[in-house]
């Protein structure tokens, strides 16, 4: 779905509130701008913990190494502790 939004002198934009409401949004919130050499996405803080999760499965599947507790329990050794 393509929508077309204005912005303002001052660089505010309002986004329909059709497309709020299905965004979770009807009530005021924050969207995420991710910048990328095709333009800009905009996501709600949910999904952009979504997409990280994502990619985080992605690189780290099938790989227990990989965990926050064994990069900690890594360093700690590395380090003397």
């Amino acid at each position: 779905m393509t929508i077309q939004v204005n912005i303002t002198p001052n660089g505010r934009m309002s986004l329909p509130a059709d497309l709020r409401k299905r965004l979770g949004l009807s009530g005021g919130g924050a969207l995420l701008i991710e910048e990328t050499p095709d333009g800009v996405i905009l996501r709600t803080v949910a999904q952009s913990i979504a997409h990280a999760r994502a990619l985080a499965r992605k690189y780290t599947a099938d790989k227990p190494e990989a965990s926050v507790d064994m990069f900690l329990a890594n360093r700690r050794v590395e380090s003397g502790e």
